[in-house]
């Protein structure tokens, strides 16, 4: 979850655009990419979309389609907007960077993705730590045209918001990470890619599904919340579900119960596996560094 505290925003933004607004949104400026930047744009869309074929999940390519998600340049939000607010309501707010969680969330819970508009550099073209406009925009933004996913987005929303006022934050944190950014389904046609990390990096691609040291679990509300995840690797175990509407279904109840339960329950490590876990390939362990 690409978020942070207001003190630690100010001091990794200390230069915030002079148009930015109390909610920490921008204008995208998209006159003003330069014919480089839009090339970059190309050449990562290409690279992905040749490699998620057979890999991505259907509704994710059909989002691409239907949005008109495109190796042409850049997108335009404006663009963008008009035809995902006719199929879900949702919009794409351009944002500097990282925003505090209280933004973060008020903004998801009013079905409004924050996305950055810079573009990585070419010498990041293979790997950049924080999320640019390639990542937010090719990886988020297809499934929010999905009905029953971008319910679940606004639902984690809403969700977010009150943990906040629990303090139960970095537990939630971990089902948008093993959901939204490093999730897989279960299809007929067998395991395939929906998380926006994953569908947007070339190397995580072939990874999530095809080498045998991660572990793939079967999705479990309590169990996800208790394990800890890697933010400078690929994943040591990715959560299976088995549609879209089990992850809105699981995740729409009150979640108190949940929290109250986490203080009774140790945490697990990232490649944890237990006797209850619904075991879909248990992996060979991290034997190397990706």
């Amino acid at each position: 979850m690409q978020t942070q505290s207001e003190a630690a925003f100010s001091a990794a933004n200390p230069h915030r655009p002079p148009s930015e607004r109390d909610d920490f949104t921008i204008t995208q400026a998209w006159d003003q990419y330069t014919p480089e930047e839009h090339d970059r744009w190309r050449r990562l869309f290409e690279r992905q979309a040749d490699i998620l074929k057979g890999r991505a999940a259907p509704e994710f390519l059909a989002g691409l389609d239907a949005l008109a998600i495109a190796a042409e340049g850049i997108p335009d939000f404006r663009r963008l907007n008009d035809e995902l607010g006719r199929r879900t309501g949702w919009q794409i707010v351009a944002v500097p960077g990282l925003v505090p969680e209280p933004i973060f969330f008020e903004h998801l819970a009013n079905r409004r993705f924050p996305s950055t508009c810079f573009i990585r550099s070419e010498d990041q073209f293979d790997y950049i730590q924080e999320p640019d406009v390639f990542h937010d925009v090719f990886g988020h933004v297809p499934l929010l045209s999905n009905p029953m996913f971008a319910d679940y987005m606004q639902a984690y929303g809403e969700g977010g918001l009150k943990a906040l006022r629990l303090g139960t934050l970095d537990n939630l944190a971990r089902l948008y990470w093993y959901t939204v950014e490093f999730g897989l389904i279960n299809t007929p046609d067998g395991l395939r890619i929906y998380g926006a990390g994953i569908v947007s990096s070339e190397g995580e691609s072939r990874f999530a599904l095809e080498s045998p040291e991660p572990n793939r679990l079967g999705f479990d509300v309590l169990r996800l919340l208790r394990t800890r995840y890697r933010i400078d690797d690929f994943q040591e175990t990715y959560f299976v579900i088995d549609s879209y509407e089990q992850l809105f279904k699981a995740t729409l109840p009150d979640f108190t119960p949940h929290y109250a339960a986490l203080k009774t329950l140790d945490e697990l490590e990232p490649g944890a596996v237990l006797e209850i876990d619904t075991i879909i390939t248990r992996g060979t362990g991290r034997v190397k560094r990706h």
